[in-house]
């Protein structure tokens, strides 16, 4: 099916008519949620859909062009879509233009006159890694395609500080060698157009490897005591230090200062790891993150920048390997009930 670029460019108009005529301010619609689908018994794409409506989501990150939800997603123009490259096809489409043309043509431009696309990430926490290095080649020839194609559309990736892969330390903040090899070459690549670098974020992690050491106030979000500095900078919780430490690394790679960063996971699970995971715990520091993004409070380093992101994850998902990762959801897939109330 063919779209001109009148119809797409009309698309996109009546998505920011409707969205500023409804004047959407709620809790939710300034927080993304990722919707995963590793799970047997997880509800329609459709009724998941009218679930972010009645919410009020206005943004969602999906880890693939998965056929059913984008098609779900139709005419749903206030809800902008991320939709995720797989780590599989990176080599393929590292190897050729013309498989990058191959892959949007059927991935992305089949939804483009009713579906409100707004990035494209290519691969997810592959860098640093072996397969780090096809990273740039795509997000270069995706860059080119949606730029020739004049689309509203954000070419980036997804890096991970779960367990610091990024970082040789929290405080001081510099990238790991091999960090530093592969993604100081896609933050000045990002840099030309300020387009964002997402970064999954998790304070859980290294609470959950030290919990005698770590306060669990400091990492939940819930302290407003200053328990960490680091020069002039006094940091309350552990989420604004590892944003800024993941900034001052960038700066130190001569990015330049101002690359927005939007925080493309994060979250807690209610259960999986006894009384570190209760519903308890997991409604205060996700409630605690929305209220950073409404807000639009910035962070010790970047106080008048705001923060920006999306929770991880929409619904527990049983085919994750068991634990904690079968419990970050919000909902119950089930009978798509809230675990705890948050929006």
């Amino acid at each position: 099916m063919h779209y001109s670029p009148k119809t797409v460019f009309l698309f996109f108009l009546s998505c920011i008519v409707l969205i500023f005529n409804h004047g959407l301010v709620t809790a939710a619609s300034n927080v993304g949620l990722n919707y995963g689908l590793l799970g047997d018994n997880l509800p329609s794409p459709s009724n998941v859909i009218n679930l972010y409506q009645s919410i009020g989501i206005t943004k969602v990150r999906i880890f693939e062009p998965n056929t059913e939800v984008l098609n779900a997603l139709r005419g749903h123009c206030d809800i902008k879509v991320t939709v995720g490259v797989r780590d599989q096809v990176l080599a393929a489409l590292a190897a050729s233009e013309e498989a990058v043309k191959g892959w949007f043509t059927t991935n992305i431009k089949p939804y483009l006159a009713d579906v409100n696309i707004a990035f494209i990430t290519v691969g997810n926490e592959v860098i640093p890694g072996p397969i780090g290095p096809q990273v740039l080649p795509v997000m270069t020839s995706l860059t080119n395609l949606v730029k020739s194609r004049n689309l509203p559309i954000s070419i980036s990736t997804v890096v991970s500080m779960v367990n610091s892969d990024s970082l040789t330390h929290l405080l001081p903040e510099t990238f790991t060698s091999q960090a530093r090899e592969q993604l100081t070459p896609v933050l000045k690549f990002l840099s030309q157009t300020s387009t964002p670098i997402l970064v999954n974020i998790y304070p859980y992690f290294p609470y959950a490897s030290d919990p005698v050491n770590i306060h669990l106030d400091y990492t939940i979000s819930k302290s407003e005591a200053v328990l960490v500095q680091d020069g002039p900078l006094g940091y309350s919780n552990m989420f604004d230090a590892m944003f800024d430490a993941f900034v001052w690394a960038m700066e130190k790679e001569g990015v330049k200062e101002d690359l927005p960063v939007v925080v493309s996971e994060t979250g807690w699970p209610s259960a999986g790891n006894g009384e570190f995971t209760t519903p308890d715990i997991a409604a205060t520091y996700n409630g605690n993150f929305v209220k950073h993004v409404v807000s639009v409070k910035g962070t010790p380093k970047r106080p008048n920048s705001g923060v920006d992101g999306f929770l991880f994850a929409t619904f527990n998902e049983n085919q994750k390997p068991p634990g904690t990762e079968q419990h970050f959801g919000l909902y119950d897939p089930v009978d798509m009930k809230p675990f705890y109330k948050l929006f």
